[in-house]
């Protein structure tokens, strides 16, 4: 099937739009950084949190980081360590450095205030494309194709017939995108938030809720008969992984306030117990984390591993004192 919206003619896409936008204006999420008062550090701190994170996970987070850093600068003066600590267990924890390292450019090149100019929000550290045109557009109001993971879903089924995007994002996707966006400025930004919330609520990944979306009579893979994915789509897995070990040495030390000798790091619960003798009793917290990091069927090496790849992201630190949070 013709990817191209072309196929479906301009009346047709004329429906589609205005039948998602009525539908958004009635079932938008409240979400602070979509509401009148919010700001374009808010909305950009927003955008890096939720890449591959859900909205639940990261609304407490956010929150607790706009109030304690509620401008740029106020990050860019922060410790390493309390920014990573910060970050709790949103996950990968490098996007917490990377906002730090933005916050700090921001403050030395920019004045203190996010720019508007795409261009130099895409020169910022750790920000890339989905993430400079989603500031540009959900913080400043312009005309930009946002492209993430529920847009690219809800356009292949839509226009393609196809229950699932490739893996990697195609010059053919992006094409269809950038044919679909409103010439209308305003439009244009409501159309990004439209067609990603529906993706999010709507035409999901899993089990989409077909009867609920407004252009369901427009869709082609409907019209196809919802065929299944060409490509099964890759899970996260987490168990048994060098996330989970990662994960669980990072938990360890956000709850210590002194560097941890990295023989308790490395050890599995059967070697703890002559270790821990062996060591200062650590307080009760970071004990409860030791043990839950102890607990892990992971092998020596996969436990050096993870910390070697720790300290390598900057992501902790070590001495002759042990291992810590980066200074």
């Amino acid at each position: 099937m013709n990817s191209s919206a072309e196929t479906h003619g301009q009346p047709a896409t004329h429906h589609v739009r205005q039948a998602v936008l009525r539908w958004y204006r009635a079932n938008a999420r409240e979400l602070p950084w979509r509401a009148a008062e919010r700001t374009p550090w808010g909305v950009m701190v927003s955008e890096i949190m939720l890449q591959q994170t859900p909205v639940a996970r990261v609304l407490p987070v956010w929150r607790r980081w706009l109030e304690r850093w509620p401008i740029p600068g106020d990050l860019a003066g922060a410790a390493p360590a309390d920014v990573v600590r910060e970050w709790d267990r949103l996950g990968y924890p490098r996007r917490a450095l990377r906002l730090h390292a933005a916050a700090q450019k921001i403050r030395d090149e920019h004045g203190g205030r996010v720019p508007g100019d795409h261009a130099e929000l895409l020169a910022l550290p750790g920000i890339g494309t989905y993430t400079a045109a989603a500031v540009a557009v959900f913080a400043f109001g312009q005309r930009h194709t946002v492209v993430d993971t529920n847009i690219r879903r809800v356009e292949a089924r839509l226009f393609s017939g196809r229950a699932l995007p490739s893996r990697s994002l195609t010059a053919a996707e992006t094409r269809l995108a950038d044919w679909l966006l409103p010439e209308d400025v305003a439009e244009s930004v409501a159309w990004n938030q439209a067609v990603m919330e529906l993706g999010a609520l709507v035409c999901t990944a899993r089990a989409p809720r077909c009867g609920q979306c407004p252009v369901r009579d427009a869709c082609a893979w409907v019209a196809a008969g919802s065929p299944p994915a060409e490509e099964t789509p890759r899970g996260q897995s987490w168990h048994g992984t060098d996330r989970q070990v990662r994960g669980a040495v990072m938990a360890v030390l956000r709850a210590a306030t002194a560097p941890v000798p990295e023989a308790l790091l490395l050890t599995d619960l059967a070697g703890s117990e002559q270790l821990a003798s062996e060591h200062q009793a650590p307080p009760a917290v970071v004990v409860d984390e030791l043990k839950a990091l102890w607990r892990l069927p992971a092998p020596p090496e996969q436990r050096r591993r993870a910390l070697a790849g720790l300290l390598t992201d900057g992501l902790a630190a070590a001495d002759d004192a042990g291992v810590s949070l980066p200074v």
